[in-house]
């Protein structure tokens, strides 16, 4: 690797590591950071078992880091058997 590759190396890092320090992230944030899909994301979104914020006027998702840390210290159920298995009963309820 010459020098000129390494310090973009370098570069990309230190990007990577102040995209970190930001206080609220959105889904490609937020998939960068916990290294969940983007799918994943949008599932646990949509069942309401991540905490996010709740501005009606923005269609876009944003997490705060903050919470997002506290949800993960928490060790939430991420597996995909169990998300499958709340989008399922969130389907059924819906059909009621």
């Amino acid at each position: 690797m010459n020098e000129q590759e390494q310090v973009v190396g370098l570069l990309e890092d230190i990007k990577t590591l102040l995209s970190h320090t930001k206080k609220v992230m959105n889904v490609e944030d937020l998939a960068q950071y916990t290294g969940l899909s983007k799918s994943k994301i949008y599932k646990l979104t949509h069942l309401k078992l991540i905490p996010m914020g709740n501005n009606p006027n923005i269609r876009q998702k944003f997490f705060d880091k903050e919470k997002i840390d506290a949800w993960l210290l928490g060790e939430p159920d991420l597996s995909d058997a169990f998300l499958e298995d709340q989008f399922n009963r969130s389907l059924i309820k819906n059909r009621k």
